[in-house]
């Protein structure tokens, strides 16, 4: 059997994934494989660098960080500033860096982890899916986690990459792909809300962006072969002000999200135990 670990996009609302870690941990699950998007891709990394229970407290301290809350915690004034000299994007991408290297160190490879990782970006010039799975670690995680608009493309060799999210937002297929026989699926809970008719302007590339998210997964989720085995883990309801455009800001929830997370996720665990699975949930 192999065990993989997938992580999904989400911004700040990741936090949840730290907290179904720690579930997953406590219950006696561990990964041979970790394949992750954006901010799965950040957890992820963590997850393949030390995959036991130790990396929850790792993870906590991040999220908890003064350096987490400086990547998209900027007053507007100084993004919208930042927006007019670069034309392309709000957030300075140089407390991810610092993020990324503190959690993993500067010179991580992936030759180096202790269980297999894969990440997730999108390639502009060949507006393709991209893989990293070689060689320096923190680059490859930054070109996952360049939310558009928010931080610049990322430039590896002769090649920019965004986000993965908008190519593969919970690379389920991937993993199996890769091997997996048994999955867990960390996501941040939007597959999980109903989607409504936009009413404004602000909510239609939303909801646009969330059929094309979740329309991959529900894609790869039915195409699961028989013999292997997926678990979505959930991820404990929505908090104060998810609705709002300004979420991606509020990491004052922090806490509220992994211990939600944590609470719902454990109640799944037990019910898996005695043979319920995600695809049935």
């Amino acid at each position: 059997m192999t065990v993989a670990f997938v992580l999904g996009g989400g911004g700040v609302r990741g936090a949840v994934e730290v907290g179904m870690l720690r579930a997953l941990f406590e219950t006696g699950v561990t990964p041979d494989l970790v394949v992750g998007t954006s901010i799965g891709a950040i957890n992820g990394a963590a997850i393949a660098s030390d995959p036991s229970i130790r990396v929850v407290d790792t993870l906590e301290r991040a999220w908890a960080s003064p350096t987490a809350s400086v990547i998209y915690g900027e007053s507007w004034p100084r993004q919208l500033r930042r927006l007019a000299r670069s034309r392309t994007h709000l957030n300075d991408p140089a407390p991810l860096r610092e993020l990324i290297d503190e959690i993993l160190g500067a010179g991580a490879r992936f030759e180096d982890l202790a269980v297999p990782l894969a990440v997730c970006a999108a390639s502009i010039e060949r507006a393709a899916e991209h893989w990293f799975d070689s060689g320096p670690i923190v680059d490859a995680v930054i070109a996952s986690a360049s939310v558009p608009a928010a931080l610049p493309p990322t430039r590896i060799g002769d090649e920019h990459f965004i986000d993965g999210g908008v190519v593969n937002s919970i690379p389920l297929g991937e993993a199996i792909d890769r091997g997996a026989t048994e999955v867990y699926v960390l996501q941040v809970g939007r597959i999980e809300e109903p989607l409504e008719v936009p009413a404004k302007p602000s909510e239609v590339g939303r909801v646009a962006f969330e059929i094309a998210r979740r329309h991959r997964f529900a894609r790869d989720l039915a195409a699961v072969p028989d013999h292997v085995d997926v678990h979505i883990l959930p991820y404990g309801g929505k908090q104060p002000g998810d609705s709002k455009l300004s979420s991606y800001r509020r990491m004052d929830l922090t806490h509220a999200r992994i211990q939600a997370a944590y609470e719902a996720s454990m109640a799944y665990l037990g019910g898996a135990r005695t043979g319920r699975t995600g695809s049935d949930a």
